[in-house]
């Protein structure tokens, strides 16, 4: 057993925002809760509100009100993509989102944690890539550094700590290959 103890106060007053961000979080404050407040159609309005605070956002996109995005400066999400209910894009570091893409109902896209074997427990913001026409389902955990790739699944309630494989359906906890997903057409 070690004896190192954690230094929450060193924690605490660590500068983790450069003022910049500090502010720009400040602003989007106001921004989110008109974010929330349009009407469930207007995705247009949301876009473009994203858009103004530095999102990457493609076109046809549909983000839901109910959605959080943490940073719209450190997510991009590519064409025909979707954010669905309640989903929570936790992007302290970057999120990028392949075009084609589902993000379900509650699914959550955490890039942020903290090491934890160091005192101060230090705070890390690992990017989340996830490929074109990948689906996370409803109520996923898609963990800090994790590539999702192209066309991949991960299954409702899984919990993603480790990259998923291309065309690859994955779900449990935490997450395993399942089987290969193969699209027909007809």
């Amino acid at each position: 057993m070690s004896d190192q103890r954690l230094d929450i106060a060193e924690n605490r007053s660590a500068q983790k925002y450069e003022w910049g961000e500090i502010v720009r979080r400040v602003l989007w404050g106001a921004g989110a809760v008109l974010f929330r407040w349009t009407p469930r159609l207007l995705y247009g309005v949301r876009n473009a509100l994203l858009r103004l605070f530095g999102a990457e956002i493609g076109k046809n996109v549909r983000i839901h009100p109910s959605a959080t995005i943490y940073f719209p400066w450190n997510v991009s999400i590519g064409d025909w993509s979707s954010v669905g209910e309640n989903a929570m894009i936790y992007n302290l570091g970057p999120i990028e989102i392949g075009e084609k893409v589902t993000v379900s109902q509650r699914a959550h896209l955490c890039a942020g944690t903290h090491d934890a074997t160091d005192p101060a427990m230090p705070l890390q913001k690992p990017p989340i890539s996830v490929g074109d026409q990948a689906w996370i389902c409803a109520d996923a955990f898609v963990g800090p550094g994790v590539t999702v790739e192209e066309g991949a699944v991960v299954g409702a309630r899984a919990v993603v700590v480790k990259d998923v494989e291309a065309w690859t359906i994955v779900g449990g906890n935490p997450a395993r290959p399942l089987r290969d997903r193969e699209l027909t057409t007809g």
